[in-house]
């Protein structure tokens, strides 16, 4: 058999699998004897250039290097794993730290390729809703959605508070200007009141108004101070979904969804009490009465097996503490509370003073006397001033440069050249 014989058998004995036989490398050397190219006994053998090259190199057969780039990482999976989620998949910083802790160095794909398996799970985890289902009475989840609105003719954006029963789905909806703390413990209240009662407990996001700190490895939880308290005067057991992982929460995130393109895409509402007034009733004709997509059924009918399970919230009055804040007196005679800064008399710069927040009003006392009111501002980033307050300050209040008349003692030179008596 010919050379060219020999090597189209060969082509089709070993088209699409490693050439690893010593026959196989001895044809690519005799046909280089030939003076074949390494393209050219590539192409014949259906190889790439590359891989001939290499046994050519090599002067003969030598095992094939399979898997030797992932020995490189051997022992080193649970390392790899823990900070492949702590760097949320970033290779790179990855392959920097491998060189940094353990003496590793490797190529950026080497690690890529190691990491295929964790990348594949971390985005089936980004993509997956946990969805499960909860006993009557047992949970409601909360969220907050934001949406432009057309309020008096102008453009608005307004925060809907979204409230969602885990087990009948009944929603209950409020409108806010903000997002803070006042405005998440105020859309509680009025969830329960609308639904009569009290879960078991509540599901939240991770907002810095409800939660201080949220560890993602070990899932521990410190919440707001403010917040426990609200939620031990309630009787209900607050509850953190995973950090980044706001899906966890998902009948709600649906509900906010719902919301925002049943009940106020494309409508328009002379004021915010005219918004207010259309949101009930959109809960009590729309969407308790909707058939869910989930459970089959109407809200308000489901809602008749869960109402007996709420704890009842009958006279009792809206949670309304102080809040005390400790502060100090900035350089431009201000406190600051929910960014925005509130004026105090300016003798007390760089003072510390007590801030109290309650009905709406700012409080700031100092020596345990008051010694500056000021109504809250619900808007952020703003300065509420009280021009009495800077009284005594240099320029305080000064709308334009002030003449400042000569001196007295400043003269005419006629005077002076009188005196001498004569002239210049």
């Amino acid at each position: 058999m010919s050379e060219m014989g020999y090597s189209c058998t060969l082509v089709k004995e070993t088209q699409g699998e490693q050439l690893q036989r010593v026959d196989e490398v001895a044809a690519m050397l005799r046909l280089a004897k030939l003076g074949w190219g390494a393209k050219r006994i590539g192409r014949e053998l259906g190889v790439s250039r590359n891989t001939v090259k290499r046994y050519l190199r090599q002067g003969g057969w030598a095992p094939y290097a399979n898997g030797q780039r992932g020995r490189a990482l051997a022992g080193l999976e649970v390392w790899l794993k823990e900070r492949f989620h702590r760097h949320r998949g970033n290779a790179d910083v990855i392959r920097q730290e491998l060189l940094a802790e353990h003496g590793v160095k490797v190529s950026l794909r080497t690690v890529e390729r190691a990491v295929v398996p964790l990348r594949q799970a971390l985005l089936a985890e980004a993509k997956a809703t946990v969805r499960y289902e909860t006993a009557p009475g047992e949970q409601m989840q909360i969220d907050f959605g934001t949406t432009s609105v057309v309020i008096g003719g102008e453009q608005v954006r307004v925060r809907l508070f979204v409230a969602t029963l885990g087990y009948s789905r009944r929603l209950y909806v409020e409108a806010f200007e903000h997002e803070r703390q006042s405005a998440w413990l105020s859309g509680l209240e009025g969830a329960f009141r609308h639904f009569g009662g009290v879960t078991a407990e509540v599901l939240v996001d991770n907002a810095k108004a409800l939660v201080s700190k949220h560890d993602r490895q070990t899932r521990k939880v410190e919440f707001n101070e403010r917040f426990l308290a609200f939620s031990a005067y309630w009787g209900f057991v607050p509850r953190a979904c995973a950090p980044y992982r706001a899906r966890t929460k998902g009948k709600d995130e649906s509900g906010v969804r719902y919301v925002k393109r049943n009940a106020i895409a494309g409508r328009m509402f002379d004021s915010w009490e005219a918004l207010a007034a259309h949101l009930l009733w959109w809960m009590r004709e729309v969407a308790d009465q909707r058939i869910h997509g989930t459970t089959f059924e109407p809200p308000a009918v489901r809602f008749e097996q869960e109402r007996a399970q709420l704890k009842p919230v009958d006279g009792k009055v809206p949670f309304a503490p102080v809040r005390a804040l400790k502060r100090q007196v900035n350089n431009e005679s201000c406190v600051e509370v929910d960014t925005n800064h509130y004026s105090v008399p300016w003798r007390l710069l760089r003072q510390e003073v007590i801030v109290e927040v309650e009905n709406g009003s700012v409080r700031v006392l100092h020596g345990g006397q008051i010694v500056a009111c000021h109504v809250e501002c619900l808007e952020r980033h703003k300065s509420v001033i009280e021009r009495s307050h800077l009284e005594g300050i240099v320029g305080a209040g000064r709308r334009e440069a002030e003449v400042v008349p000569p001196p007295a003692l400043l003269r005419s030179l006629d005077i002076y050249e009188q005196a001498v008596g004569g002239g210049f």
